[in-house]
């Protein structure tokens, strides 16, 4: 059989590159779809039947798992555990073998060493989103075989429901992983500093890398996570960190009385577990207040007991065990009481809302006329403001978001973890005045030394203004006085949002000019010697702004070395941070050995030494860089507000993916029979919106504008590609675009939604149900109205896409493999297409009329679709013939519709689940979803 579809695999390919071959010298070819025509022509011949076609996606779909296995291990640079490991050994002694200042020959003194490895310089941070678009143990075979494990066949990629419970234990495995990484890291430092000192080195208490979180605990745009919620996950993340110190004190003769305090902790948490609510029951959440309050002292809610005990352990452990137990405290002490770090999110909009109704504060915060006033009434709110006391009778009570979600920082911290800071992310911060409510909201709940304000600057307001934003909150003497208090400042850079909105390489300089601006912003008020958090918060995938190339290529483009000069230079240390999200962000630590790799490159990164001023010619060259990007952010904008870039979005590309998150996709629907198309891109997520251009086999939001800005200035372009480092790199992110980019497959997408090529194609039929049905595809969507626009969007596509090969003639392209991927998919659509004209008519429904009901087929919203088919065409009409009588069956009538299910409606269900397979085949070859 293997042999057989290996056969079909290669015929198939080889009709593709003919097809490509004999269409580059057509200007009126379509490749893409001619290929897809050369497979319908055989599905209907029965060359290839529905086994055969189901057989050939889990081929190709296999084919790209496999290579998308061999990309991630390369990915990280090795998986082989001896090499990371003598990487970490290599870090270690680079670390204690810097000079001293003024000692250009010697090594670190103690005291800069221990506050080399004291201060955490980088953060890897856990986040959501609906990215895990692989069933749970097809995404860690993913991982194993990309550590070596042989290929294995699943039946389908497909994800399956995923629940906020599914990620978070997702997130737990790869977040242990990376914690048994940084202990050999640490471990690593350790061993440097026992061969230097000795006497002092159980001492040391290394945390320059941590782990972060925001699983369970992000409410930026959905309302279905509850405080208890929160509460129950931050509880479990405790117990797996309280578990985890248990099992590394388990053989330790020193540490039996330090075990026994971990094991009350433990008992204790797992009852504060199971009294937690899973409602707002005021009966639940009392009995759950009082086990939570009244058991806080044995469950532990600071560090400082167990150090207190370590301390003694460590003290009169045996030599061959005080390694282990510094490794454990280092561990503790770098995450508190949690197995990482927490991290809450919400929306601006949210924190307005709580000043509206707590301050009465009315006005619109993106009215300029009006924010001097809002800032003024702030800041009075924050002279007057005093603390008020929170229990948890006061959140049952609560209706603002964001002033529930502070309120239970609050509990969080007296009750659970108060020894280390949770990160309090704001997103879509345009205004100064956000931080400042925020700032409000902690003093009055009294958690302003707990929590670190974050604005997100994502969007392009945010981006372009992000300094000014910075300005308008230091402006205020309550703002600076709790960047001083902490020592630090939090910033945050999206690059999904952004990227979709003004395209990933000019929000790549978007991104970098703002950090250029922090230490002057900085120091116009008078803020010296603070620590710089610089969060990215990207995703994996060329759509969400991580460095496809390598990871240690993703760290040096998130983090140029000139921004972190500047910050370095005007006295602020810097702390990076990077997200790892979801399903594909978690396949870096999906394996023990890929966390070491992991974890190995970002030590060398962290620990990366100076290599002297930046002499790259990018930064020379300020007005190249400024018209570049700009002229590529004007493309993308327009591009945005392009009918036709709405109308191909809208199409049936919502309909290619499955649910992949558990956060309500209120604008990435399933759709229904009543199909309402979005009017607009900003009412699709950004990584379904990502996704669909990746699907579409055009990853605008990397591309788009490209052409036209290398058309501007095409010498000084390749002079760019060649010299600078920090240009070269930004391209090699399109340059991976382009692999999985065709205009070609755009433009069958196009024509799949012409209704001229259906009515061409029916002039060319010579079967006349045939023809009755291409003109029915047609009708439908001459109906939709979406042409002209979408014919103009693609003449838009194909000039930028023509500019780009005139100033990049050796640019990449999609393979043929891909390019198969694509055409079936097409060729599926249309046989669902002409499937469904063949549907009865029948009497319009309250809800489902026949227009609408063709209208969300087009849309391929076949589970809104079938079981209205179902409903309206009852395979079985009289449900007494299941039942048992007593004796052998005699002979049924067959239901009135049996026909239409056998011949219509179970051909489309199949189709479907087809298309949606090959949609994780794409996924694959491009590496990320989304």
């Amino acid at each position: 059989m293997s042999s057989n579809l290996a056969a079909l695999a290669d015929r198939l390919l080889a009709l593709v590159a003919r097809t490509r071959a004999r269409a580059s010298g057509d200007p009126f070819g379509n490749p893409v779809l001619s290929i897809a025509f050369d497979v319908m022509r055989q599905i209907e011949s029965d060359e290839l039947d529905h086994d055969a076609v189901v057989a050939l996606i889990r081929y190709l779909r296999d084919q790209a798992f496999s290579d998308r296995a061999a990309r991630l291990a390369r990915y990280v640079g090795s998986v082989d555990p001896d090499a990371n490991e003598r990487a970490l050994a290599e870090v270690a002694r680079n670390v204690l073998n810097v000079p001293s200042a003024g000692d250009s020959k010697g090594k670190l003194g103690w005291d800069e060493f221990r506050a080399q490895l004291e201060r955490t310089r980088y953060a890897a941070v856990f986040t959501g989103h609906p990215t895990f678009a692989l069933p749970p143990e097809v995404g860690r075979h993913l991982a194993e075989h990309a550590c070596g494990a042989m290929l294995e066949s699943f039946e389908s990629h497909r994800p399956l429901p995923v629940t906020l419970v599914d990620e978070f234990e997702q997130a737990a495995v790869a977040i242990a992983n990376g914690r048994d990484a940084l202990d050999r890291f640490n471990a690593a430092l350790l061993s440097a500093a026992r061969e230097a000192w000795p006497e002092r080195w159980a001492t040391l208490v290394p945390r320059p890398l941590v782990i972060s979180t925001w699983v369970g605990y992000d409410t930026d745009g959905r309302t279905d996570i509850g405080w208890w919620d929160t509460l129950r996950l931050r509880l479990r993340i405790k117990r797996l960190q309280l578990a985890r110190l248990r099992t590394q004190l388990a053989e330790v003769e020193s540490a039996r009385q330090l075990s026994r305090r971990v094991d009350t902790a433990l008992a204790t948490v797992d009852l504060q577990i199971a009294a937690c609510p899973s409602s707002s029951d005021p009966q639940h959440v009392s009995r759950f207040a009082h086990v939570l309050i009244e058991r806080r002292d044995e469950a532990c809610v600071s560090l400082a007991p167990l150090l207190a005990l370590f301390e003694d352990a460590i003290a009169h452990a045996a030599d061959s065990e005080r390694l282990a137990l510094c490794v454990a405290r280092a561990g503790l002490a770098a995450h508190g009481l949690a197995l990482a770090h927490t991290h809450v999110r919400l929306n601006a909009t949210q924190l307005h809302n709580a000043a509206r109704h707590r301050l009465n504060i009315l006005d619109p915060v993106d009215a300029p006329s009006h924010r001097r006033a809002m800032l003024a009434a702030i800041n009075v709110a924050l002279d007057k403001v005093e603390t008020v006391p929170v229990d948890f009778g006061a959140l049952l009570v609560e209706q603002a978001t964001a002033v529930r979600m502070m309120m239970t920082v609050a509990q969080l911290v007296k009750h659970i973890d108060g020894s280390t800071p949770v990160r309090f992310l704001i997103a879509e911060t345009e205004s100064g005045y956000t931080l400042l409510t925020a700032l409000w909201l902690a003093k009055l709940f009294g958690v302003e030394r707990h929590i670190e304000i974050s604005p997100l600057f994502e969007t392009a307001e945010a981006l372009e203004h992000g300094a000014h934003v910075l300005d308008e909150a230091l402006n205020s003497a309550h703002y600076r006085a709790y960047v001083q208090l902490h020592g630090r400042i939090a910033l945050q850079f999206g690059y999904s949002d952004s990227g979709r909105y003004v395209g990933q390489l000019a929000a790549s300089f978007l991104i970098e000019r703002l950090r250029l601006k922090i230490a002057q912003t900085l120091a116009r008020h008078g803020i010296h010697g603070v620590e710089v958090v610089l969060f990215d918060t990207h995703g994996e995938s060329i759509g969400r702004g991580a460095h496809p190339g390598s990871l240690a290529d993703r760290l040096k483009y998130l983090s140029p070395t000139a921004s972190r000069h500047a910050l370095n230079d005007a006295g602020h240390p810097v702390r990076e941070e990077s997200a790892f999200q979801g399903g594909d962000g978690y396949l870096l630590f999906g394996t023990r050995e890929l966390a070491l790799a992991t974890v190995a490159r970002l030590a060398e990164h962290a620990f990366h030494r100076p290599v002297g001023p930046v002499d790259d010619p990018i930064y020379a060259d300020p007005d190249f860089a400024a018209d570049f990007f700009g002229s590529i952010r004007a493309a993308m904008t327009e591009l945005v507000d392009d009918a036709g870039y709405t109308a191909i979005l809208g199409a049936f590309g919502p309909a290619l993916l499955d649910r992949t998150g558990s956060r309500p996709a209120a604008r990435q629907s399933d759709g229904a029979a009543a199909r309402t198309r979005i009017q607009h891109p900003r009412e699709l997520r950004a990584i379904p919106n990502n996704a669909i251009l990746q699907q579409f086999g055009w990853c605008a939001n990397t591309l788009h504008g490209l052409g036209a800005a290398a058309a501007r200035q095409p010498e000084a372009f390749t002079q760019m590609r060649v010299r600078s480092r920090r240009f070269r790199r930004a391209l090699d992110f399109a340059r991976c675009a382009l692999a999985h980019s065709d205009i070609e497959v755009l433009r069958a997408v196009v024509s799949t939604l012409d209704p001229g090529m259906w009515l061409d194609r029916a002039l060319h039929a010579t079967d006349d149900d045939h023809r009755d049905a291409l003109l029915t595809v047609a009708s439908t969507l001459d109906r939709l109205g979406a042409s002209a626009a979408l014919q103009a969007m693609f003449r838009r596509a194909l000039a930028d896409d023509l500019a780009l090969r005139a100033a990049w003639p050796d640019r990449v392209g999609m393979s043929d493999r891909e390019t198969l991927l694509h055409a079936l998919r097409l060729a599926l659509i249309h046989r669902i297409w002409l499937h469904a004209t063949h549907i009865p008519e029948f009497a319009p429904r309250p809800s489902v009329t026949a227009e609408g009901l063709h209208s969300a087929i087009i849309g391929l919203d076949l589970p809104a679709v079938l079981p209205l088919l179902a409903e309206i065409f009852p395979e079985n009409t009289d449900q007494s013939t299941a039942l048992d009588y007593a004796e052998p069956a005699g002979p049924r009538a067959t239901g009135p519709y049996a026909r239409e299910h056998a011949e219509i409606f179970m051909p489309m269900s199949r189709l479907f689940h087809c298309i949606r397979e090959i949609s994780t085949a794409v996924t694959h070859e491009v590496g990320a979803f989304g």
